[in-house]
């Protein structure tokens, strides 16, 4: 496919995800002409941000329509310094309304008390500084905007765009992913063409980006999560944010 080709593509699946989050975010079934919120906002959508490029797209275009929406990142105390720096990058400089989620305890205090769990227990460690703190953070929401695609992972396939999601406790709330069916290709050349700069881990050939310890270069060069959790591939392959809590008895 011809550049003009996959920038028409690209255009349309733009101006879909934009319509997606405007029915959303403002409430309206487009983006409105004046770039104003509708009188149907409700203010009760978040929009979950690792600064991956995908995040990033969907942040963008989100804060289009509300400068002001929630973004929530999880912040693990594990991440890249690369990470961190890129994301305090993005904050300033688009006056994010970022608000980082935390853990009970610190880094320091978690491995004081169950030594490397990323090492020994990763899904408990995901579990404490990812999974609970999210979890508990959607749970004020109606709507939840995420970057998921299915192809990210064989465990994405069947990926809806937008799905009820059901958190511990019972309570459901309406999980969007407007990039769903957006290839690798689609997320990046949309991100050239709006002049969104990327986190520079990409450039040192890392393609799919988590915290430092349980992030290595992917093996597979057809699976971008190959590089995730690497000592436990086959049996580890997500954190545990996307998976639906058990039915409450």
């Amino acid at each position: 496919m011809g550049t003009p080709e996959i920038a028409a593509e690209v255009k349309t699946k733009l101006d879909a995800a934009r319509a997606a989050l405007a029915q959303h975010i403002t409430g309206a079934p487009g983006v409105p002409a004046d770039g104003s919120l509708s009188a149907g906002w409700k203010g009760d959508v978040c929009l979950t941000c690792s600064f991956q490029a995908e995040d990033v797209l969907l942040t963008k275009l989100a804060v289009a329509l509300d400068p002001k929406i929630p973004i929530l990142f999880l912040d693990t105390g594990y991440h890249f310094a690369e990470t961190y720096a890129y994301r305090d990058r993005i904050a300033s400089e688009w006056n994010l309304n970022l608000i980082n989620l935390l853990p009970e305890k610190t880094v320091a205090e978690q491995e004081a008390e169950f030594g490397l769990l990323y090492k020994t227990a990763p899904d408990r460690c995901c579990g404490f500084r990812k999974v609970e703190p999210l979890f508990k953070a959607v749970a004020g929401y109606r709507v939840w905007i995420t970057g998921l695609r299915r192809e990210q992972a064989r465990t994405r396939a069947a990926l809806e765009e937008s799905s009820l999601f059901t958190l511990p406790g019972g309570r459901q709330v309406l999980k969007l992913a407007p990039l769903a069916a957006w290839t690798t290709r689609d997320v990046w050349y949309a991100c050239e063409e709006l002049g969104i700069p990327l986190l520079p881990l990409y450039e040192r050939g890392y393609s799919s980006i988590g915290c430092e310890p349980c992030t290595s270069l992917p093996t597979d060069p057809n699976d971008p999560r190959s590089g995730r959790w690497a000592g436990a591939q086959g049996v580890k392959i997500e954190c545990g944010i996307h998976i639906q809590a058990a039915p409450v008895s």
